[in-house]
């Protein structure tokens, strides 16, 4: 099972869920700035799945996917792009390139979604890429992040989820916690007892939400976490509220909205 599996498409079964994010984009976006955002641009965009959602959410929105994976960028085109109609393939822009350098018109909203961007793991490139993103914006623009942290974050281990027809294991490898470097793995395991290890493997930051929000103010942001509430057995609802104290949980997952 592991050999006929696409690792794309687990990740997007797995990880993602476009819809909830572009609820978040929309409605925040709306809360800040008293209208809906029309051009996004997607960092890190892997299989452009975000950015198709967008071109299909409204018939005048347009996205710009920038990525510097060409093997990505192939798969998106295959199974994601190729499923849109034309007019929705017409408003999706591809970039094949770094997002430290790539250039776009300025846009409403641009996001770097699943901690993609703590693959810069020191402080000045990241300062770099938060000043970039600020002159990529609209002058009422907002840069949409998310964030992870609590006190297991920072620990080597492995978590285990089932899904329907397979378990993904999300693997925290090392972590260095005089650096802050930080290495994590996604694996998948099957009915049949294949696996497919190391499907994903990142090497980052553990980046905390107040060393994120001062780079972002020193870009000439203003920001606020939107925290993630929780149910009655005291795991995540989904629900993300703008937030100045959060709680000292195993494992926490929050948005930072910076406002141009």
């Amino acid at each position: 099972m592991a050999d006929k599996a696409d690792r794309h498409i687990l990740y997007e079964k797995s990880v993602q869920c476009v819809e909830a994010e572009i609820d978040f984009v929309d409605e925040t976006f709306k809360r800040k700035r008293n209208r809906l955002p029309r051009l996004l641009r997607e960092d890190f965009c892997g299989t452009m799945n975000t950015s198709c959602e967008w071109v299909r959410r409204r018939k005048n929105n347009i996205a710009c996917s920038v990525d510097i994976d060409p093997e990505v960028l192939e798969w998106g085109r295959k199974h994601k792009i190729a499923k849109l109609n034309e007019h929705q393939k017409n408003r999706i822009h591809i970039i094949n390139g770094d997002v430290l350098t790539a250039k776009t018109e300025p846009v409403d909203a641009i996001l770097a979604m699943n901690f993609s961007y703590w693959t810069f793991r020191e402080r000045p490139v990241m300062l770099k890429y938060f000043r970039r993103i600020h002159r990529s914006l609209a002058a009422d623009g907002i840069l949409f992040l998310d964030a992870f942290g609590g006190y297991e974050a920072c620990q080597e281990l492995e978590e285990q989820t089932k899904y329907n027809g397979f378990t993904y294991i999300w693997d925290q490898e090392s972590y260095n916690p005089i650096t802050g470097h930080y290495k994590c793995n996604i694996h998948f395991k099957f009915r049949d007892g294949s696996k497919m290890k190391n499907a994903f493997t990142y090497t980052w930051r553990l980046w905390s939400l107040p060393e994120l929000t001062e780079l972002l103010t020193e870009a000439g942001f203003t920001s606020t976490i939107y925290w993630e509430g929780a149910d009655k057995n005291g795991e995540g609802n989904g629900i993300f509220e703008p937030a100045t104290t959060g709680t000292a949980d195993a494992g926490w997952i929050a948005y930072i909205v910076a406002l141009k």
